[in-house]
């Protein structure tokens, strides 16, 4: 399942240049039984199975020993019970180095694990998926283009959603004109300080009406008197 998409595009490029790297461990690897077991059956009953906390200490333990220059870095299991992924979060793994990251499969993983190693439960939304996997395609994405060299305008990562707490101000192109809908004249002006104004204005209105959470919290941040 990996690299998947993070072998395209930009991920993709940076992979190849050695911007970024990328180990999968196998957990099955550190099953202690012919069949390679991984799982079993919940104690209490119930539907699924549940991921054991054996077999994932091995894999973790011995990854965690492997990694070069790791320490700092944090053990995120992705779980719908965990903390929001946002780009604060996104932030803080691009500023620790990297990270290690486990995918659960089934219902889960023993509770046991997570009290006993230092992970981090991350969510990426309110809702359930098959697996880990693609919740961690998603933060290490996020990851990767904030690095050096990945993204083509270094202003790229600092004029886009939630770079300042807001979502991004409309974006327009050639043509000028289209299906009787014409580009705002201000973009048109040439005059970079209007336009500045205009673009802070409507991600402000945006994110006032459609993210009221985001808003409330920008509006605690921005220093008084500021327009």
């Amino acid at each position: 399942m990996f690299p998947g998409p993070l072998g395209q595009s930009l991920a993709g490029r940076a992979l190849s240049e050695g911007r970024w790297s990328l180990t999968v461990v196998d957990i099955r690897d550190f099953a202690r039984d012919k069949h390679r077991t991984v799982d079993d059956t919940p104690f209490g009953g119930g539907p699924g199975m549940v991921m054991r906390p054996d077999v994932l200490a091995n894999a973790l333990d011995a990854t965690l020993a492997d990694a070069d220059g790791s320490s700092g870095q944090p053990l995120i299991y992705f779980s719908p019970r965990g903390r929001r992924l946002d780009q604060a979060l996104v932030h803080e793994v691009k500023a620790a180095g990297g990270a290690t990251l486990l995918c659960g499969r089934f219902e889960g993983v023993d509770e046991r694990l997570l009290q006993a190693r230092p992970v981090v439960e991350v969510s990426l939304g309110d809702f359930v998926l098959s697996g880990g996997e693609i919740a961690a395609y998603a933060l290490l994405d996020a990851v990767v283009r904030l690095l050096p060299g990945v993204m083509g305008a270094e202003e790229s990562g600092t004029e886009e959603s939630f770079a300042d707490g807001l979502l991004e101000y409309p974006q327009y192109t050639r043509p000028q004109e289209w299906e009787g809908q014409a580009v705002p004249d201000v973009l048109l002006s040439g005059h970079h300080e209007k336009i500045a104004a205009w673009r802070r204005e409507m991600a402000e209105k945006i994110t006032a009406e459609r993210r009221p959470d985001l808003w409330e919290r920008y509006r605690r941040r921005k220093p008084a008197g500021k327009n």
